[in-house]
Order: C-alpha cells, then sequence, then structure tokens
C-alpha cells in the first residue's frame, strides 16, 4: 500500500499559504486604473473582497455621460460571499496541512483551480455586462462603441486608457496557486513514477495560466475610423488606409491616423524605444489589416493625400505596391530610413 502522507516542507507550506489568504480579507484583490489628458494623475477603481474603493465617486459620475450603470458595493452580491469563501479556502489550506493527506491536497488543489477559474469568469461577465449594457438616452452615445474594460492588461475606451491587473490580494492568490500546483505535482510525483507525472504538470499548468493570465493581451487592436483618435495629433482617425500602432512591452497600444504622427511620436522619445514590442501600418490595399512594419513595403507618393500629409502606404505583398505607384508615381522606400533618430 502507498503511503497516503505529505512530506513535512509540503505541510508547512500549505500552513502558510492558508494564512496567507487571511490577509487577503484585508487588502485589495484587484485594480483598474483609469488614466486621461484630464486626469494626468489617473484614476483609481479598488476591488476588495468585500467592497469597493478608490476614485468611485468621480468614476461614477464620468460614466454616468456615456450611459454606464453607476457602481456600488451594496449591488454587488459576490462581495457577500467572496469573504466567506476566501475564510474556507484558508481553513481548508491549514487543515490540509495538520492533516498531512494526499488525497485531501488534490481535492483542495482541484477545488481552488475551479474556483480561480469561475472567479475570473465571473468577473469578465461583470465587466461585459457593464461595458456593454449602457443606457439609450445617455448624454453621449457613439454606435456600436463598447465600454468593457480589460480582465488583465489595457484596453483604450475613447480617450481614457484602462490598465486592469491584480494588487496585493490577487498576487497573493496567484502565488498560493503556483504553490498548491507546485507541491501537488511534488506529491504526485512521489507516489506515481510513471509518464503520467508530466501529464498533470502541463494540465496543471495551463489550468493555472488560465486562471492568471486568461485575458492578456500583446498585439494589435483594430482600428475604428470615425471612433480611435490619432494619440499624437488627437484627430479622429478617418481613413482606415493609412492607420499606424504601437503595441508596448506592457500591452498598451497607441494607435496613429498616418505615418507622419507615428514618426513625430517615435522622434518624441516619449516613448523609449525599448518599451516598444512592435509597430504596426495599414494595409492600404485589401481588408486594411495591420501589417508589422518588419514585413511592410513602403510607397511615398505625394498624390496619395493622406489625412495628415505623410503621404505613404503600406503593403503586405510588393505586387500590390508596384499597381497602385501606377496610379500614384512615387518612391519606394524602408522603415528603417523613415524611423531614423
Amino acid at each position: 500500500m502507498k503511503n497516503d502522507k505529505l512530506k513535512p516542507w509540503i505541510r508547512i507550506l500549505l500552513i502558510i499559504c492558508g494564512l496567507a489568504l487571511v490577509a487577503v480579507l484585508f487588502v485589495p484583490m484587484w485594480r483598474i486604473d483609469l488614466v486621461a489628458p484630464q486626469y494626468p494623475e489617473g484614476l483609481m477603481l479598488l476591488i476588495y473582497p468585500d467592497k469597493l474603493a478608490g476614485n468611485v465617486d468621480i468614476i461614477n459620475g464620468l460614466n454616468h455621460y456615456i450611459g454606464m450603470k453607476t457602481l456600488h458595493t451594496n449591488d454587488f452580491v459576490e462581495f457577500k460571499i467572496l469573504p466567506y469563501l476566501i475564510g474556507f479556502f484558508a481553513l481548508f489550506f491549514v487543515v490540509a496541512g495538520i492533516v498531512g493527506r494526499r488525497k485531501l491536497l488534490y481535492v483542495l488543489f482541484l477545488l481552488f483551480i475551479s474556483f480561480g477559474i469561475l472567479a475570473m469568469y465571473d468577473f469578465w461577465r461583470w465587466e461585459y455586462n457593464y461595458g456593454h449594457n449602457l443606457d439609450p438616452n445617455a448624454a453621449i452615445i457613439v454606435p456600436g462603441m463598447a465600454y468593457q474594460p480589460p480582465l488583465i492588461g489595457f484596453k483604450q475606451l475613447l480617450n481614457f486608457g484602462a490598465y486592469s491587473m491584480p494588487d496585493i490580494g490577487g498576487w497573493i492568490f496567484v502565488s498560493v496557486g503556483a504553490i498548491l500546483l507546485f507541491v501537488t505535482v511534488m506529491a504526485w510525483r512521489t507516489n506515481r513514477k510513471s509518464s503520467r507525472t508530466s501529464r498533470l504538470a502541463v494540465i496543471s499548468g495551463v489550468l493555472l495560466i488560465m486562471v492568471s493570465l486568461s485575458s492578456c493581451k500583446a498585439g494589435p487592436e483594430p482600428i475604428k475610423t470615425g471612433i480611435d483618435n490619432c494619440y499624437f495629433c488627437k484627430m479622429t482617425i478617418s481613413d482606415n488606409r493609412f492607420g499606424a500602432e504601437i503595441v508596448t512591452q506592457k500591452g498598451k497600444v497607441y494607435k496613429f491616423d498616418d505615418t507622419h504622427c507615428i514618426l513625430d511620436y517615435l522622434k518624441s522619445k516619449e516613448l523609449e524605444s525599448v518599451n516598444v514590442k512592435n509597430i504596426y501600418i495599414s494595409n492600404y490595399s485589401g481588408n486594411h489589416q495591420l501589417i508589422d512594419v518588419k514585413n511592410v513595403f513602403l510607397l511615398s507618393a505625394a498624390e496619395l493625400r493622406s489625412p495628415m500629409g505623410g503621404n505613404i502606404a503600406a503593403f503586405d505583398v510588393q505586387d500590390s505596391l508596384l499597381a497602385v505607384q501606377k496610379r500614384f508615381p512615387g518612391t519606394i522606400v524602408m522603415w528603417n530610413g523613415l524611423n531614423k533618430p
């Protein structure tokens, strides 16, 4: 019969995790930061296990104009339930550490991971309803526009940049989940010396990643003409044939209406080059998808008449450029040549 007892160091880690979860009851779990030109210091929404805090009143006042519901702690049933669930898991970790049985650890692992996935889904569902169910009689209505904040990462919402990330309590949860994953795999390995060990590790890792990074994005966002504004000149982007984007290492997206604007912004050094992950330019032909500048063919021609006078068109294939060059005589240029300091 195989030994069902956990090693002492695993039991100690479980008890420490349980005590750490108690601390979550007293610190914010999540935060959403809003940054805009009129609020250079930013606005902050803090989400505790049992309440909302931060600049709630100011955010409610702003959201009223675009038809979003006001935020009140009493409107969320989660704030009544969540403290008890956190207390339950804190106690479960401590009991699992004291009892020291492998089967109890497995049950804890499955319950904790399931809780994490359901909690993130519930948070996403709340953000979706909050950003899509708008008052049709609001003072400001942008057709087709929704204001769902990002689950994790950055998203541009009109003139506001929204950052969503775990706070102290959230990072404690992620750390506890990572430790639980580690000790579960180690306990499994000591009891099962077969190929099933690696499969559990892979499956567990995928589940943990789903919980902590389920909506993190670091790619380009579609440019919405008539809605998005150029980050540099602040004009509304009106022609999707000439748009451009910068995506930072942290996933923030800067949108531009012309190569003239994106080049001037890059040369301003407001954003350090080490913080730039990718740069994209709209394809002049086809469906005007965004192309990485490492793969573009560029045509400079005065008759292109782009919105801010950059007069540069990008193409994903050279044949498309040559076809347009017949209508708009110009020169083929290289991105590195344009983007010199």
